[in-house]
């Protein structure tokens, strides 16, 4: 769990604040209307482009991303690009064993054919029985509440993405996907178990951040 500072005391939010800026940005996120989701969706697309070919990354063949549930940046048109490239793409799996991610390959058809089911917490995911270690993955698309010029990640509160990057710290490389407002002026203070991003890709821009 995060905790935004206080801009004028340099002082960590109680947890009462913390709850309710969470709240705000997940709100705001959930009204974004269609047309202005797909208008994003197209300019973050760009920016992917953009990422892969000026870094190390583009050679990347294991790729992780979401499927976009609570109104985060939609994900289609960037999984229909790793397609495209000859990119294996993976989504996630809650382990009920220890609430952390496994990842599951899926195909072009199984993304067409919708083989998904939908988890008790509201999204969806792949049908499978076993799944991958983050670390397996060379790329990773990540969903957020907000995120600072450090880096440090505010996630839904569930803590599944930090429980998972835990056990891999130098792969796979972390790129946060977020609506612009999301990248907040405010810093968070980061816990020792929260698990920063390497970049955040936004429709107007991409951060990059030293971990």
């Amino acid at each position: 769990m995060n905790h935004a500072l206080n801009p004028t005391t340099e002082q960590p939010l109680s947890s009462l604040e913390i709850k309710a800026l969470r709240k705000k940005i997940i709100r705001q996120r959930r009204f974004i209307n269609r047309y202005l989701q797909l208008q994003s969706e197209q300019k973050c697309l760009y920016q992917f482009r953009q990422f892969l070919k000026n870094t190390r990354l583009t050679s990347s063949q294991n790729i992780g991303l979401y499927l976009h549930a609570f109104g985060e940046i939609y994900t289609r048109k960037i999984i229909l690009e790793c397609f495209k490239l000859g990119k294996k793409v993976y989504l996630p799996m809650i382990c009920n064993v220890n609430q952390t991610l496994v990842w599951i390959e899926i195909t072009k058809t199984q993304y067409f054919n919708r083989r998904f089911y939908h988890h008790a917490l509201g999204m969806k995911e792949p049908m499978a029985s076993r799944g991958h270690h983050v670390s397996h993955l060379d790329l990773l698309l990540m969903p957020l509440v907000a995120c600072d010029d450090q880096g440090t990640r505010m996630g839904m509160g569930g803590g599944f993405y930090d429980r998972t990057l835990v056990t891999s710290s130098h792969t796979p490389f972390r790129l946060g996907l977020a609506h612009s407002f999301q990248y907040l002026d405010q810093k968070l203070f980061r816990q020792s178990w929260d698990q920063p991003l390497d970049a955040l890709l936004t429709p107007e821009k991409c951060y990059r951040f030293k971990r």
